[in-house]
């Protein structure tokens, strides 16, 4: 059966459309999403099958990948990651934004990934869509990008194509428009400072 693809305007959400997607999200969908910077490939964290398919499309062993949690803002964090004061200072200033967090992961996240994980991604997206999902989901969500075979373009900007492309190995993709096709920027948290391990679309410097 293909995916559903829903047209979603950042500026005017329909929450219908958004509750569609929800309601798919609890019985174990998979959904592709626009955020701040690229097309996003998610589930529940609390659905390990859901978990499993999203490691399935990428390719990876559940064990071996590297999942970000899209949260919806700053208090749902404390949950799933040990956050310093300084690591807390900097992501209040930077965050919704084009970044990735990489933190100590609270004893929760082992749990829901089935897998030792020490350390997790936290994004919070400067877009209203996947952040308004997480909201009436009541939980982060796991969040991947999308990557393109193509040598040139590395992420898919376009959701039609990446329709074409997934309808019938997820179940909802969101059309948000299109895409940017520069990842956030991935800061570690995890040791004293600061330290950029993939320059993408954020600056950090200018909150550090």
């Amino acid at each position: 059966m293909s995916a559903t693809l829903l047209k979603l305007y950042p500026q005017n959400l329909e929450l219908k459309k958004i509750l569609q997607v929800v309601q798919a999200l609890k019985d174990g969908g998979v959904v592709i999403y626009p955020t701040d910077t690229v097309y996003g490939l998610g589930c529940d964290i609390h659905n390990q099958k859901a978990v499993e398919r999203v490691c399935q499309i990428k390719g990876i062993k559940p064990g071996k990948i590297d999942l970000s949690f899209i949260c919806y803002d700053l208090s749902h964090i404390s949950e799933y990651a040990n956050v310093n004061t300084a690591a807390f200072k900097v992501m209040k200033k930077a965050l919704p934004g084009p970044f990735t967090f990489i933190l100590p992961s609270s004893h929760n996240v082992p749990r829901i990934l089935n897998t030792p994980k020490k350390t997790v991604g936290i994004r919070i997206p400067d877009n209203s869509i996947p952040r308004t999902i997480v909201k009436e989901l009541g939980n982060p969500i796991i969040t991947t990008s999308i990557k393109d075979e193509d040598e040139v373009i590395e992420y898919s900007t376009d959701p039609e194509l990446i329709y074409e492309k997934f309808k019938n190995k997820v179940d909802f993709v969101i059309d948000g428009g299109y895409g940017n096709n520069v990842a956030s920027t991935v800061v570690d948290c995890t040791q004293d400072g600061f330290e950029v391990i993939r320059q993408g679309l954020g600056e950090i410097e200018q909150y550090i």
